[in-house]
């Protein structure tokens, strides 16, 4: 893997990815990359399928500009770290769980670039769900049937994850823990 390692916050919503990813930023002195299909999602009122494609492209390209802007830092191992706030395989999994289907540039966006990632923190559904107007899913068996969702995502493509669980201290305790393993 060239270039500064990725590092993706994952899992279902309400199971403070964002939270978590601006710890490790902080933590780290790294960027991060703040998911933007919420800032979409804020400036325009609603997200549809044919939204889907231009989030992707959009969400790829600020993460590949946090990374080329790391690759022009002299740093040393523990600071080469770009943190993501979501990633491809998330787009691609809303984008068939709301709609029943996915744009396949966003599908061959997703299989291509999920080998980026140096290591995908998948976060446990055991926090309390905070509502709010962009989530669907409060009930805890659906929250339970999108975790095992984003889960199998990992699991099928043989992708480097840890499951992160707890309460927020343990969370980051956790997450920084995983990334220091990092060779």
């Amino acid at each position: 893997m060239n270039g500064p390692l990725r590092i993706a916050v994952f899992g279902p919503e309400s199971t403070g990815k964002t939270r978590l990813a601006e710890k490790l930023s902080a933590h780290f002195a790294a960027p991060c990359v703040p998911e933007y299909a919420r800032q979409f999602w804020d400036k325009h009122g609603a997200i549809g399928l044919e939204d889907m494609l231009p989030i992707a492209k959009e969400q790829w390209r600020r993460e590949d500009a946090a990374a080329a802007e790391v690759c022009h830092i002299i740093y040393d191992k523990r600071s080469a770290l770009v943190i993501c706030d979501t990633e491809a395989l998330t787009t691609m999994l809303w984008s068939d769980l709301l709609y029943g289907t996915c744009p396949d540039e966003v599908r061959r966006g997703a299989e291509k670039r999920c080998r980026n990632y140096a290591l995908y923190l998948l976060l446990d559904t055991d926090v309390p769900f905070a509502p709010d107007p962009q989530r669907c899913f409060p009930d805890p068996t659906d929250r339970e049937k999108c975790l095992r969702i984003w889960r199998g995502a990992l699991e099928r493509r043989h992708l480097p994850h840890v499951l992160i669980h707890g309460d927020w201290a343990e969370r980051e305790r956790a997450a920084i823990a995983a990334v220091e393993a990092l060779p």
